[in-house]
């Protein structure tokens, strides 16, 4: 049974960037991205340097707990959403509005789109061929997807939220398509939105996601996309807002009957009815089985047996395990502690 991970890892000390996931509720929060480039100012001729050494940190630490998919643990990013933003046309970031996200949850100052959106140079085809010669263990990009990209951005140009995630579908489908041309296997489009709003994401979510796709040979690259639903602001948060549970049964069927290759979701933090499961019969599950926003260690029983019940519904060879979402709010050793014992779990079942 094959592993893998969303996406973000714990930055180290040394990379003295804005972190989403280390946010103090100051300005920091209010501002998720006003200071990122006068930080990597200051940090000098030394920052190409520092995310070099982070990167190979963070590849080393999934190879040596047994990850099978891995990732860069998106370090150079001050949050996933933005850091891909930077490199869209359209987008002003010195022009920043005052905005409601994540349907009331968060409220902050966010870069804001003036202009029709489109691709600029590459930039993540560099990061990942650099990444990919550190591991013989494929390396997985992940990318903001069109619906939540319209969530966590200001707008003054589009008319509806629609037209705005077409064309933002059609630049991450630039981007993609340079990934597949350079080799890249596993690409991941996140849409947690899709768990917030699922009447969009039938209505026109969907349809974009597919967009972000186009083109692609079926055979040259997994078409994944990640669905949670929703981050504390810190870990062992309680009762922290997130999206109702039954969005994955909304919307389940639409999935499956699309061009996506795998689905990932959360069942760690929230049980699902494993039922749901039985609603992909095409597609695979990557199935959230270790906590991201607790700092209690699970055991290989427990994952196990979640894994062993998931399979009531589904085939083992559609499943893959992973953690509910990014590990950014943990530190470094759980992490490791958790992804080992994920890893073990999941090796019962080879």
């Amino acid at each position: 049974m094959l592993t893998t991970v969303i996406g973000a890892y714990p930055k180290p000390n040394y990379l003295k960037i804005t972190d989403w996931f280390n946010a103090s509720g100051g300005t920091d929060t209010q501002f998720p991205t006003k200071f990122y480039n006068d930080e990597i100012k200051e940090m000098g001729s030394e920052a190409e340097k520092l995310f070099l050494r982070a990167t190979k940190e963070i590849i080393h630490d999934q190879q040596e707990c047994g990850v099978d998919i891995i990732t860069d643990g998106e370090v150079r990013r001050e949050n996933y959403i933005h850091y891909h933003c930077r490199h869209l046309a359209g987008i002003d970031f010195d022009n920043l509005t005052e905005k409601l996200a994540r349907t009331g949850n968060y409220k902050c100052w966010l870069p804001t789109i003036t202009s029709k959106i489109s691709a600029k140079d590459p930039f993540l085809v560099d990061e990942w061929t650099h990444n990919q010669s550190l591991s013989d263990k494929p390396i997985k990009v992940t990318i903001p997807g069109p619906m939540t990209i319209t969530d966590t951005i200001a707008n003054t140009y589009y008319k509806s939220d629609e037209e705005m995630g077409y064309d933002l579908a059609i630049a991450i489908n630039t981007e993609i398509k340079r990934l597949v041309d350079k080799g890249c296997k596993f690409i991941q489009v996140d849409e947690p939105l899709f768990a917030r709003k699922p009447e969009n994401a039938l209505a026109f979510g969907i349809k974009n996601l597919e967009k972000c796709f186009e083109g692609v040979n079926q055979n040259d690259v997994e078409k994944i996309t990640h669905i949670c639903c929703g981050y504390p602001d810190k870990l062992d948060a309680i009762d922290y807002p997130k999206a109702p549970l039954n969005s994955y049964k909304k919307i389940a069927k639409a999935l499956d009957a699309s061009t996506i290759d795998s689905v990932s979701i959360e069942d760690a933090h929230r049980n699902n009815d494993l039922t749901l499961l039985k609603d992909f019969e095409h597609t695979k599950i990557i199935f959230g089985i270790i906590k991201i926003a607790s700092s209690k260690i699970e055991t290989v029983e427990e994952v196990e047996g979640r894994i062993k019940n998931s399979l009531k519904f589904i085939s083992q060879e559609q499943l893959i395990v992973a953690p509910d979402c990014g590990l950014g709010h943990l530190t470094r050793e759980l992490a490791m502690k958790k992804l080992k014992i994920m890893t073990l779990a999941a090796k019962k079942f080879n």
